[in-house]
């Protein structure tokens, strides 16, 4: 092999190298301040499970200016957050089928809408720190009443509340709270779509 040819391989190798190296310090640096967490919800074979990144408050003003108002939110930070069920389900009185979603939400004052999206998207905004949602591939869009809380939420945090025969996947950050009641009952679901 000419001597030229082996120092461009051993050039780009080394460019190859560095770039991966610095793709992980990135990764590590974002997930250090946002770190990921999965929360998962099962009852009597139904399983619910959502992927996120828990951005902290900081002493920072959250929705109307970190979060503007109005506008797609990737509910998170870095990747786009994911909603997964192993079965249909009524989501606010409208069905979901099962499968795996993205999940976004538009911040207001009053009210969120939130998305379930059935594209998967490389991370949750693009370069112009715009969300990667395209809306064609909105499979739901329910809007839900923002409940203000009391004591400030430092992380933003996503779980599941059961309640008789309703689930709620809570939306809470700052003085926030997003409830999203979910029907789980298979009895129930017949009912309201038959």
């Amino acid at each position: 092999m000419k001597p030229v040819v082996k120092t461009s391989l051993k050039l780009v190798a080394a460019i190859a190298a560095f770039g991966l190296v610095l793709l992980f310090v990135l990764r590590y640096n974002t997930k250090a301040h946002s770190p990921e967490d999965t929360i998962v919800f099962e009852d009597n074979g139904l399983k619910m499970e959502v992927f996120y990144n828990r951005p902290h408050k900081r002493g920072r003003e959250v929705f109307g200016e970190l979060v503007p108002f109005n506008e797609v939110w990737r509910t998170g930070a870095n990747e786009a957050t994911t909603f997964e069920t192993t079965e249909d389900i009524m989501v606010d009185g409208s069905l979901l089928k099962a499968g795996k979603y993205t999940l976004w939400t538009i911040p207001g004052e009053e009210s969120w809408k939130v998305i379930f999206n059935s594209e998967m998207y490389p991370w949750g905004i693009n370069m112009e720190k715009q969300a990667y949602r395209d809306p064609q591939y909105d499979a739901l869009v329910v809007e839900i009443g923002v409940d203000e809380l009391q004591e400030n939420v430092e992380q933003f945090t996503i779980f599941f509340n059961k309640t008789n025969d309703l689930v709620f996947m809570i939306l809470a950050w700052d003085h926030t709270s997003i409830p999203v009641p979910i029907k789980t009952e298979r009895t129930e679901f017949y009912k309201e779509a038959v």
